[in-house]
């Protein structure tokens, strides 16, 4: 059989080709940081493949400390993998064809869409070119801000390298950081406090959210999707942040000690970090049981659609919780600025959050009887690796083999998206009969 007959018969889709792109960049990750250069002292190829895995996923869940055990050239390899996870291998590899003054076919444009989760080819690579723009500006000028700080404080090499690696972690959401602590020796520090969440935040919205405030900057302009991001994101942080300050104002252990003013800010840095960020700046482990709920509950929710973060998506949660307070109000239809949900919305919606409980709900079964830790601690770990976000109450370092292997399956399924995953392991079959419906009971 001919070489071109043969790759004719084999028909990769696209969702499969973006499974296969993560899974490469996680094994040659994984090679990267096996190397002797790469650490202080040799890691087992577990731990290797798990740290790969996370920086890749862009969650931040550490099994070695990423300031202690790596060097600089395995922090930086742990950099490259954020960065390309955060903004998508398929990014990269179109700026690669666009510098060689190529064009992008049907075949790049349709795997850019899949990417990116949209549901029109039309502008995808003027998107690309902008995503590009924005996240390199705004990494490099986060890096220099940070630097002021920095610098002073750990000199011109390390403070400059710290400076670019928090803001790449920042921006793409992936959590990670040089001090074993995270941020908590700078809970109350406004720079550090305000740029970190600002560059989360950004990434987390969604590119095609970015890009559209960048065509338009007005709000009544923009899209359904950016509208409801935007006012969505702004509620979902307002109440996260009021609840954790009222939950943990008497906790001695969180902020019960700290002044007013760091009280707000480690509330409010608390309440949307969990969005899939995975920075903390005090300890989880000692936070109040009903923040934990909420915190694993945001973390279920994830950023937004077709960016930097995972979770089932605040659109996706939003969705149901309109489809259903219409339906309790005798509502046909769920409206939100004046424009009706489209029913296939909800259905992608379902299905997201049902595969989604479905992966979480397994990686805590299998947990539990693998892991010896408090179920609450499971519990939080396995939300945690899902929505990509990093937090850990303290298991991550003492997970068995095979938990290491449950939460990177966890990390994975995340960021790559639960109805992406089923569409590329799934046989693509094509209904051909139409049959009757019929009546089912329920609630």
């Amino acid at each position: 059989m001919k070489r071109s007959t043969l790759f004719k018969k084999i028909k990769i889709s696209p969702p499969q080709i973006l499974t296969m792109t993560f899974l490469v960049a996680i094994l040659f990750g994984t090679i990267l940081l096996y190397l002797p250069i790469s650490t202080v002292e040799p890691i087992s190829w577990i731990d290797a493949l798990f740290t790969a895995t996370s920086a890749t996923t862009v969650t931040g869940l550490v099994v070695v400390s990423t300031g202690n055990d790596f060097t600089m050239f395995g922090q930086s390899v742990i950099m490259v993998l954020m960065q390309v996870g955060g903004l998508g291998l398929m990014t990269f590899a179109i700026l690669i064809v666009l510098l060689l003054g190529k064009k992008i076919g049907l075949r790049g444009r349709i795997l850019i869409q899949q990417s990116f989760n949209q549901y029109s080819l039309g502008g995808m690579i003027r998107l690309v070119q902008v995503l590009l723009f924005f996240a390199f500006g705004i990494e490099l000028l986060a890096t220099a801000i940070l630097a002021v700080r920095w610098v002073p404080e750990y000199g011109w090499t390390y403070g400059l390298f710290t400076s670019a690696f928090h803001a790449v972690s920042a921006f793409n959401n992936a959590g990670f950081s040089l001090w074993d602590d995270s941020l908590s020796g700078y809970v109350g520090d406004p720079t550090v406090n305000i740029l970190i969440t600002l560059l989360f935040i950004s990434g987390g919205i969604g590119f095609t959210v970015l890009y559209d405030l960048w065509k338009t900057r007005n709000f009544k302009q923009l899209s359904l999707h950016s509208k409801v991001m935007l006012t969505g994101t702004l509620a979902v942080n307002l109440i996260a942040m009021l609840f954790l300050f009222v939950s943990e104002y008497g906790n001695m252990e969180t902020i019960g000690a700290l002044p007013l003013g760091d009280k707000l800010w480690a509330s409010y840095f608390q309440a949307v970090t969990p969005r899939t960020a995975g920075f903390n700046s005090i300890d989880i482990g000692s936070m109040e049981t009903g923040s934990i709920v909420l915190i694993s509950l945001l973390m279920f929710i994830g950023a937004g659609s077709a960016s930097t973060g995972s979770g089932i998506k605040l659109t996706t949660f939003l969705v149901i919780i309109l489809v259903t307070t219409s339906y309790l109000k005798g509502k046909k239809e769920a409206v939100i600025f004046n424009r009706a949900i489209p029913s296939h919305l909800l259905e992608r919606s379902l299905a997201i959050v049902f595969i989604s409980m479905a992966a979480v709900f397994a990686g805590i079964l299998i947990l539990s009887y693998t892991e010896q830790a408090p179920f609450e601690w499971i519990i939080f770990e396995a939300f945690s690796a899902f929505g990509t976000v990093g937090l850990s109450m303290g298991l991550t370092g003492d997970l068995s083999t095979i938990g290491k292997f449950v939460i990177m399956v966890l990390m994975f399924i995340g960021r790559v998206g639960p109805v992406t995953l089923a569409f590329a392991l799934a046989r693509q079959h094509r209904e051909q009969i139409s049959h009757p419906k019929g009546d089912i009971f329920t609630g």
